[in-house]
């Protein structure tokens, strides 16, 4: 039985979320010896420092200094420039990481560790205008302000490889879409990855494998949009532990090899002052006034926001006909092929927004979702007519951008975007978009090789 094994085979301490109270009593009798404060970098992984627990109580509860690259850096962690919030010219100062002791889970992966989150806040200790977390917060906010609570539902796809021998490979090759007679290796992780889930703290709704090659998919129920979030990041944590146990790897890739794509559809709706759903309705009358306005305003402005919800290079080789990926900015009722899916009965009536994919960071590509809507309400904005025939050849709507190069062009030069999000916010996104394009810029593929060399 290995190491990781081991570790599943006895619970935790302590599970789940974990009180202040709970965290100090736990602490002082030594059956939590780490603390892991932990925030979401510009990529969506959560990043941070592991602490004594003892030393973390008595010196570090009022913040501790980590790099300010940790929100101005590539995938590969590289020291960029070009941030206005650091680089060589800033000399990669330090900022302050203030834990948030009420947001505490259990990492049931390593015993005796819990991750507290953290919020990055400036010298005069307001918070980081550019954190993920701060942008998300923002547009709650500013949805409250028009009167409504923002509930999110999470479909997280991604792929599990093994070694095969000459590199890494899909888990199994066949397709095993809905398929209950799972091959040991589906059964074995989802198994594993379920123990931690629940001994985290975090529900999720239904594990399934996917119709492509070693691809697996996880749901997870409705919630606070802010911890849906942070629920994601630990499970995102969380999955390559289990993954790495069991001998995998867990790719969260938009395309992680031709032909193949992953999603990362959210689920939204909004919900009064006196817990009400604002998009309640029936099949028969057709979305409400504040769903149109909405779906209108994910359609007009979104656009707009490409590099929050499609990040990387690779984000683009998702968006193909017929894939289930949208390729066009369209809305239809149940229906797949489109940007915007309104689905649900009654009370759970709700929009499914399928553009991101696994590469997402879920902090900024909601950030936007709700931007968009908060502008749609705003406005009162009205959609074109719903799809009803094959979105992939409705060219009357807007298609999706070719790839990073453009969205990133239309993003840093939108008026709009600039005066939804904020100049600190479109700029610094900007800036990790064209580093992503540079680092791409300089590098030869094994595709171009094998085109290359006759």
């Amino acid at each position: 039985m290995t190491a990781g094994n081991t570790a599943r085979s006895r619970k935790p301490w302590l599970s789940g979320a974990v009180t202040e109270s709970s965290l100090r009593e736990a602490v002082g009798a030594g059956r939590i010896t780490e603390i892991m404060l932990a925030l979401p970098d510009i990529q969506g992984r959560l990043k941070g420092k592991i602490f004594s627990a003892p030393v973390f109580l008595e010196r570090m509860t009022d913040g501790a200094e980590m790099c300010s690259y940790l929100l101005a850096t590539d995938t590969d962690m590289t020291p960029l420039d070009g941030f206005d919030l650091t680089g060589w010219t800033h000399g990669f100062g330090d900022l302050r990481v203030k834990p948030d002791l009420a947001n505490t889970r259990m990492l049931p992966t390593r015993l005796g560790t819990v991750i507290v989150f953290g919020d990055p806040v400036q010298d005069d200790g307001t918070p980081l205008p550019v954190d993920p977390r701060h942008i998300l917060d923002t547009q709650l906010n500013r949805m409250r302000a028009l009167g409504y609570e923002v509930k999110a539902g999470v479909e997280s796809e991604f792929v599990l490889l093994t070694d095969g021998g000459s590199g890494l490979v899909p888990a199994w090759s066949e397709n095993l879409d809905y398929a209950l007679d799972l091959p040991p290796a589906a059964t074995s992780f989802a198994r594993h990855l379920s123990s931690a889930l629940a001994d985290a703290g975090i529900d999720y709704e239904a594990f399934k494998t996917e119709g492509a090659p070693g691809q697996a998919e996880v749901t997870f129920p409705y919630g606070d949009a802010l911890n849906v979030c942070d629920d994601y990041a630990v499970f995102q944590l969380l999955a390559r532990d289990v993954a790495g146990h069991d001998g995998l790897r867990a790719a969260f890739m938009a395309a992680p090899q031709a032909g193949i794509g992953s999603g990362l559809h959210l689920h939204l709706s909004l919900w009064n002052e006196h817990g009400d759903p604002g998009f309640h309705h029936s099949r028969a009358q057709g979305p409400p006034p504040l769903m149109t306005h909405a779906i209108a305003g994910l359609l007009s402005l979104l656009p707009h926001l490409a590099p929050l919800y499609w990040p990387t290079v690779n984000s683009y080789k998702r968006l193909r006909p017929h894939s289930f990926a949208p390729t066009r900015y369209t809305w239809g009722i149940d229906h797949r092929g489109c940007a915007v899916r309104v689905t649900g009965h009654g009370r759970s009536a709700r929009l499914e927004v399928r553009l991101a994919g696994s590469d997402a960071n879920l902090y900024l590509a909601l950030a936007a979702y709700i931007a968009a809507m908060a502008h749609g309400i705003e406005e009162k904005l009205t959609p074109r007519p719903a799809c009803e025939g094959d979105a992939y050849q409705d060219t009357s709507t807007m298609p999706v951008y070719a790839d990073l190069a453009e969205a990133v062009q239309h993003f840093e030069h939108s008026t709009i975007a600039h005066s939804q999000l904020g100049q600190d916010v479109v700029n610094h996104y900007t800036r990790a978009a064209y580093a992503e394009l540079d680092w791409h810029r300089s590098r030869v593929t094994d595709t171009e090789r094998q085109r290359g060399i006759r």
